[in-house]
């Protein structure tokens, strides 16, 4: 199978089965999931939605939340992973939302990787949730399911992964791709024990491919 077959049928595939595939944080606007996803680096969407309620209660607007203390913010979000440095990164990035944006979220990737916390992927998720642009964050699930798949070869850096996905998907749906790629690894294609059997694209991954060689 070449790689422009490959892409072609999981593409088609998703767009047949998740056509409306969407991230599961909990926001409101875009200053609320710009904080849900600096708070889910390296803990659950779960476990940040539990965490978010109180926090968006007490700090509703990046003016509030630059007004609080890293203390306050710390207390609201301890129950995440790295709290400490998560804290200081909201505090840090509501104060130069706030009084360098004018409290708007930008919608532009250098802007928003100017902000504490913010790195390219936190930044291509802003693009792509909020602004649907077309920009592809490549997480640990969409690193490892693009590898895993064939989407990517020999990709050794998530910019590696992002370049070859945006090359080969239509940039109108590069903001779902996301999504799809995230779920499906979520999911199915999990780290420890993929679910081949019940996947849909298995009859399009490499991997798959190589582990039914592996057995004959």
């Amino acid at each position: 199978m070449t790689s422009k077959e490959r892409y072609r049928n999981v593409i088609e595939w998703f767009k047949l089965n998740m056509p409306t595939a969407q991230t599961e944080l909990h926001y409101s606007n875009a200053y609320e999931l710009l904080v849900a996803v600096i708070l889910s680096a390296q803990c659950t969407d779960k476990r940040v939605n539990l965490v978010t309620p109180a926090l968006f209660a007490r700090f509703p607007d990046a003016k509030s939340m630059a007004q609080g203390t890293v203390e306050e913010i710390f207390e609201l979000v301890k129950s995440c992973s790295f709290p400490n440095n998560k804290a200081a990164h909201l505090h840090g990035m509501a104060q130069m939302l706030t009084y360098r944006f004018g409290g708007i979220v930008p919608d532009n990737i250098e802007q928003l990787q100017q902000l504490p916390g913010v790195g390219r992927k936190t930044a291509n998720v802003i693009l792509a949730v909020i602004y649907n642009k077309p920009a592809l964050a490549v997480d640990t699930h969409v690193f490892r399911v693009a590898a895993r798949i064939g989407l990517a070869v020999n990709a050794k850096q998530p910019i590696d992964t992002e370049r070859q996905l945006v090359k080969n998907i239509a940039p109108e749906l590069l903001p779902i791709a996301h999504h799809w790629l995230i779920l499906h690894g979520r999911y199915v294609c999990t780290a420890r024990k993929p679910k081949c059997g019940e996947c849909g694209i298995s009859g399009y991954c490499a991997h798959f491919e190589n582990s039914k060689k592996d057995l004959q």
